[in-house]
């Protein structure tokens, strides 16, 4: 039988591993336990009510804390030995945390392109600024802008550093219907063009379904449920995916579900 003279290549690692992460804050546990993996591309949402251990995990996953026990790995990097290399890969935003309103659309973007000690910033940037149409917005202070020019300005903002991982904190919640469409194909064409993966925490079912390939559910600091957002509901029983979510929110320990 002939032997192929071409070497093996081996597959790429996750964007994102996370391996049994646990976090405690004065005796009570806020995390235990929690696994997940996020292939290139993909867009995964983490769900579950207020003081699940959302929040708590995604600072671990940005390394604004550090876990108790269990490891995050970022594109094969262990987020704890290999800190700044692995940062570099990711970025993050939220609808609670505005870019300053008194900088103009291109103060703001060089301003975390030299944050992140991006070598060829303002090439990068005027590459951002026209690739969310924002070039005629560019001396426009950030504070004038509408909502949805906002929101693109701060999703070109999460693009500077090419991010291997994206993390994405309610990012439409306080978008118009129509603006907040428009800013959920963007992320969706991102993944898929960029090969961009996404953790996406949202309340919005009906978002959720639109927009992630995965679902986990959090409860009590653990992942509960996890799967297609599409059929989850259907597979435990329940009407819709916001029907499950609040019957685990009441009741997280005595619904007997499990992963």
């Amino acid at each position: 039988m002939p032997v192929s003279n071409h070497a093996r290549v081996p597959p790429a690692p996750p964007a994102l591993e996370v391996r049994d992460i646990a976090k405690r804050y004065a005796g009570k546990t806020a995390v235990r336990g929690v696994s997940l993996r996020i292939e290139a591309g993909e867009i995964v949402g983490l769900l579950g009510p207020n003081g699940a251990g959302k929040t708590t995990t995604i600072n671990m996953i940005l390394g604004l804390l550090a876990p108790d026990a269990g490891q995050v790995m970022i594109a094969g990097l262990d987020l704890a030995r290999q800190r700044a290399a692995a940062l570099a890969l990711v970025n993050f935003q939220a609808s609670y945390a505005p870019l300053p309103g008194n900088l103009t659309v291109r103060q703001n973007l060089l301003f975390f392109g030299r944050l992140y000690a991006l070598p060829g910033v303002a090439r990068r940037v005027d590459e951002l600024l026209e690739s969310f149409k924002l070039t005629a917005l560019a001396r426009t202070r950030c504070g004038l802008l509408s909502s949805g020019e906002q929101a693109r300005v701060a999703l070109a903002k999460t693009l500077l550093n090419r991010p291997r991982l994206l993390l994405l904190d309610e990012p439409t919640s306080s978008l118009d219907p129509a603006t907040a469409d428009d800013l959920r194909q963007m992320i969706r064409d991102l993944a898929v063009r960029n090969g961009c993966a996404v953790l996406w925490t949202s309340h919005n079912m009906l978002e959720v379904e639109q927009v992630c390939d995965r679902v986990l559910l959090l409860a009590q600091g653990r992942v509960l449920l996890q799967g297609d957002p599409r059929r989850l509901a259907a597979e435990h029983g329940d009407a819709s995916l916001e029907a499950l979510f609040i019957r685990i929110a009441r009741e997280p320990l005595a619904s007997g579900e499990s992963t």
